[in-house]
Parts: C-alpha cells; structure tokens; sequence
C-alpha cells in the first residue's frame, strides 16, 4: 500500500533530575554534597533510508515517545541518558508542524538525519550549587521535558523525469519497458493508483530515474480525479514528459489542458523543461509526426512502447536535458547521479 501522508506525534525524552546527596563515609564527619545530575533525555530522530518508497509504517503507530533520562545518584554519579528513537524515512518527506504548517524538515538524501523532538536537559545535583559560603546546599533541579511536537510528514518522490497524461496514456507502459519496474498495466482509465518509479540504465553506466503519476484529468488541480493526491509527487522531477496517445480525439487540446493543469497547481512546476512523447505509434502502422504547437518543449517525439520503437531517441534526450540541467545548478540542487 501506498501511503504519503501521515500526522504523528514526537515526544523528545524528559531529562532525568538531579540529587540531593552528602558524603558519608568512616573517619570523614563533615561529608559535602555529592548529588549528581541527571541525564539528559532521548531525542526523536528522523533519518533518510533510500530503501523505503512509502510512509505506510506510520500508519500502525501514531505516537513516537523517547527513553527518559535516569535520576542523578551520590558519590557524584550522573545518570544514565536516554535512548534515542530513530525513524527511517523515504528520501522526499517534508516533515511540518501540523498547527502552523510551518516546515520543520526536509528529508533529501538517504543517511541524512534532522532531530526532530530534542530530548530535555537532566537536572542539577546538590553538588553543584555548593559555594564556600554555601557549603551544605539542599538545591536541586527536576529534569526538562523534552520538545513535543504533533507532526504531519509527506512524500514527494525524487525522481528525475516525471511521465504526465491522462488516463490509459502509456505512462505506465512505457515505465515497464524502459525500466525494471512493473506498473500495474490494463486498457482501461485509471489502471494506476499510486506513483511508480523506475530506474533506467543505458550504456556507459548512466542511469536516471523516471516517475510514473497516475493519470490527470480535466480539474485535477481542483482535487478531481486522483488530483491533488498524487499532482504533488512531480513536484520534484527536473523534467516532464507529456504523454499523448496518438489515438486521441484533439491531440493539442489534450496537450494544452496537460499545461493547464500543472499550470493551475504550480507555476513553478509548468516552468520545468518539457517535452511531448507521441504515444501507441503501432496503432498506425507507419511513421507520422503529429503537428502540434508546443512552445517551451526541448522535443517532439513518437514511440511505440509495445513495439520498442523510438524509446532510443527519447531516453538520450532526456539525458542529455538532465546533463544541462546539471551543468547549469548547484551541485547541492541536484538529485541524479551521475559517474
């Protein structure tokens, strides 16, 4: 099951308190104080883990508390600090407050790690407030609570080119064959219920990562269809490929309310490079170019995934989009990896 989004509740661990203690020992009547402190309490940690592809864990449990630190003991002994909690992730989580919406994190890398609930200070023993003029202090300080925090996390995937169309356009088709991934295929709309990515190899060791998003429809920026639970997971690619089957009724209308759609959610996403990808060319039999007005696109191309024609042409030039996007941002920006 696919899930990316879920709301949570963090809850650093309290610090242990510190102690009131004095020395008793033979031959040494006027013992100071040896309270110790407390030890400080565990932090709630949200790490990257490249193996995960869904928050689907978070939906058995809702309450991520950390191991409280130990009391202070005598002789001046601190007590022992509290575990840490360590929660893996998939690459892409956005962690916010669920209050403010205010963003807390973002998870970007496998390994990466954000301490999202630290754990509160451990208290002071007596021993530390003696003074020469203060020789037998009583004072002591109860640990701090930890930082708590009621947290909603969402997945956006990472990936470096996003397959946008409608329904039963060969997005998922065309991720089997360029791909060892293994999309839910069928002739009927909306075959795809969740996002797929897939990892595509070509010579020489390159590789880059394509997402396939379920399908759009008119309104999907409205929340229609599978709209805006799935619009999001394009957010991140670096280039979009717009899919038209060559079996369309209005090949540019279909192209045109794609742009309006990405448009509506996102001006920022609509300004990514694009191309077109002509799909179910073998439904024709013979090699055509659909005319099309499509300013902006670095490519017009026509494929047949089920005939294993044009997807060459298509993959280098989406390779070669992706080495100048890479030569053009800063290396921090950049999401594919390249030898």
């Amino acid at each position: 099951m696919f899930i990316d989004r879920v709301v949570i509740r963090v809850e650093g661990g309290t610090g242990g308190s510190g102690c009131t203690s004095f020395r008793r020992e033979w031959r040494t009547p006027m013992g100071g104080p040896d309270g110790g402190e407390g030890g400080r309490g565990g932090s709630v940690i949200v790490r990257g883990d490249s193996n995960l592809a869904t928050l689907l864990d978070y939906t058995y449990r809702d309450k991520w508390i950390a191991e409280r630190g130990e009391h202070g003991m005598g002789s001046n002994k601190s007590g022992r600090g509290g575990a840490d909690i360590i929660m893996p992730v998939p690459p892409g989580t956005i962690l916010r407050d669920n209050e403010t919406k205010e963003i807390l994190a973002e998870i970007l890398e496998d390994g990466q790690e954000v301490v999202i609930a630290p754990g509160g200070r451990g208290g002071k023993g007596n021993s530390f407030f003696a003074t020469p003029t203060h020789q037998s202090p009583r004072e002591w300080q109860p640990g701090e609570e930890g930082v708590v925090h009621t947290i909603e996390m969402e997945l956006k995937l990472i990936a470096d080119v996003g397959l946008v169309g409608q329904p039963n356009a060969g997005k998922s088709t065309l991720l089997s064959v360029i791909s060892a991934a293994r999309p839910k295929i069928a002739d009927y709309p909306f075959t795809t219920l969740q996002p797929n990515l897939g990892v595509v190899q070509l010579s020489d060791h390159r590789t880059f990562v394509v997402a396939d998003i379920p399908g759009i429809i008119e309104g999907a920026h409205e929340g229609k269809g599978l709209g805006l639970q799935f619009l999001r997971h394009i957010e991140r690619t670096r280039i979009l490929a717009f899919l038209i089957p060559i079996d369309a009724m209005d090949w540019q209308a279909e192209y045109d309310q794609l742009r309006r759609e990405i448009a509506e959610y996102s001006p920022d996403l609509a300004a990514k490079p694009h191309c077109v990808v002509f799909t179910k060319m073998d439904l024709l039999g013979e090699e055509y170019a659909p005319p099309i007005q499509a300013p902006g696109a670095f490519g017009l191309f026509a494929i047949s995934a089920a005939a294993r024609e044009g997807l060459d042409a298509l993959t280098t030039a989406w390779w070669t989009e992706l080495l100048r996007l890479k030569q053009s941002v800063r290396p921090e920006d950049v999401t594919l990896s390249l030898p």
